[in-house]
């Protein structure tokens, strides 16, 4: 798993926002110090599937995926609150 060996973790986020706009609302959100963000768009991808009315054709959109790495012994706990 990423978090466990290297620190890093992969949000999804909006395609418009920086490099920067992510380091500062991850800080923020999670009270971590970000040593550096990743980006990369991922591509859109057709899918298709048989149905009862047939032949259904549709794609899944593209998204922009962000890898975070956080300072060593910084941990982002997701499910605290549960």
């Amino acid at each position: 798993m990423l978090t466990e060996k290297v620190n890093q973790y992969s949000f999804v986020v909006d395609k418009k926002s920086t490099k920067k706009d992510i380091k500062r609302a991850i800080e923020e959100m999670y009270e971590v110090k970000v040593e550096s963000v990743n980006t990369m768009i991922m591509p859109s991808k057709n899918k298709n599937r048989n149905t009862k009315r047939g032949y259904v054709k549709g794609s899944v959109p593209a998204y922009k995926k962000a890898v975070i790495t956080v300072t060593d012994g910084a941990v982002i706990d997701f499910f605290g609150d549960i």
